[in-house]
């Protein structure tokens, strides 16, 4: 997938004014084409259409996770393991609000619409990976917590400005999780469930949008939920404003991006951050704007040419830093530092792991097979007996060329 190939835009088809207001309605006209707002702000009846509260609360869910996978003498396995299959009103986290909800990171994990509706084999073969993350941390990792980690024993080991925790492998469980569910939790919901036409235009979603049929008392339409939902996945951990004594969602987040969450936000900050992509979060931003005007204009077609660069960009981003983990990893290797090496690769090992979650915008299926993201991690761990403690340069380098090899970036890019 080398190129973003998009559909041609008919312009003449459909035309707004600039207004974001839904309270306009639909001005046809042949001399002004749909104009995305400055910000993320769409209202209707004086109030604002964008509400994604429940991937807010998944986000603070995993938030909460990642936290526990390294509490040693805090928590145990069945502990973290009830945070992440979570049910409504059991005590699991550390507010009422998150306790009362009936939502959970588990039943968004592996569970797009595109991908695993007609996969369950696969999605349970991902669910129970984490679950095994968390089974082996806290039964091999935490009771071996003040041992040294040496080949074969898992324990502590420095990297020069903190202590890590790893398996007898060299793995840190905690970032494998944290880091595998950027795409198997966020990716996988943006990609392949909230921008496809299928979750999109499903049921009657079309024609309800083009008649501007709310959903129930909500102030917006299905179609346009489903996006803002989307959405929410990159920015629902932003904090909310008050406007005019609303509280409403952040309408510019840019101005925080990558602070906002440890997940997709963190990461398109630092890609964002780099020599070589520094347009890509506004690239993001962009066309979660224009794609949300588009429904409201009812044109279709500019709605999926925007989820198309959505698709593209989001991809890169699980790319690029798969591969900055690795050659990090790499350097630290050459270096004897394994304790720097691990930590690197671990967080890479994670990223990998979400590839699979991608999307190709030519196929319309993942860049990366089941069988390329295995061999991946089969890889990285089998240069000797005992996995990172035995990676090459070389595999490394051989793992990151062939991501690059499937976009328009080089290893070097990544890397400057």
């Amino acid at each position: 997938m080398k190129k973003l190939v998009l559909l041609p835009i008919f312009i003449a088809s459909l035309f707004v004014s600039c207004s974001s207001d839904d309270d306009q309605g639909i001005i046809v006209d042949p001399e002004e084409p749909v104009v995305a707002p400055a910000d993320y702000t769409f209202t209707r009846n004086n109030e604002s259409t964008v509400k994604f509260g429940g991937q807010t609360t998944r986000i603070f869910m995993a938030e909460e996770i990642i936290s526990a996978l390294k509490g040693i003498d805090t928590e145990t396995q069945s502990s973290i393991q009830s945070m992440f299959d979570h049910l409504e009103g059991a005590d699991d986290f550390s507010t009422p609000e998150l306790n009362a909800s009936s939502k959970s990171v588990r039943s968004k994990t592996a569970a797009s619409t595109d991908y695993f509706s007609a996969n369950a084999s696969e999605a349970s073969e991902i669910k129970a990976m984490f679950d095994n993350y968390i089974t082996n941390q806290t039964s091999e990792v935490f009771p071996n917590s003040e041992v040294l980690a040496a080949p074969g024993v898992a324990g502590q080991i420095a990297d020069g400005s903190s202590t890590r925790y790893v398996s007898a492998n060299g793995l840190e469980y905690n970032q494998a999780f944290a880091k595998g569910l950027i795409g198997a939790f966020v990716t996988d919901q943006i990609l392949n469930n909230y921008l496809s036409p299928s979750v999109l235009d499903g049921g009657d979603n079309v024609s309800n949008n083009d008649s501007d049929i709310l959903d129930g008392d909500n102030q917006y339409t299905t179609m346009e939920h489903k996006w803002d939902e989307g959405y929410g996945y990159l920015f629902g951990g932003v904090p909310s404003i008050t406007v005019d004594g609303q509280t409403v969602n952040q309408p510019n987040p840019l101005s925080t991006i990558g602070d906002d969450d440890s997940f997709l936000n963190k990461y398109v900050g630092k890609v964002a951050g780099s020599t070589s992509f520094p347009t890509i979060a506004q690239d993001i931003f962009d066309a979660f704007k224009l794609g949300r005007a588009a429904i409201v204009a009812k044109n279709y077609q500019l709605r999926d040419e925007q989820a198309l660069i959505l698709k593209q960009k989001i991809s890169e981003v699980i790319a690029i830093r798969a591969i900055y983990y690795l050659q990090g990893g790499k350097t630290a290797v050459e270096a004897n530092d394994f304790g720097g090496a691990f930590h690197d690769l671990s967080e890479g090992y994670g990223f990998l792991t979400s590839l699979r979650f991608t999307r190709d915008t030519q196929t319309g299926t993942s860049i990366f097979t089941k069988s390329d993201v295995d061999g991946y991690l089969n890889d990285i761990m089998s240069d000797g007996p005992n996995g990172l403690w035995n990676v090459t340069p070389q595999t490394l380098d051989a793992i990151s060329e062939d991501i690059a090899s499937r976009f328009d970036f080089t290893v070097a890019q990544v890397t400057e």
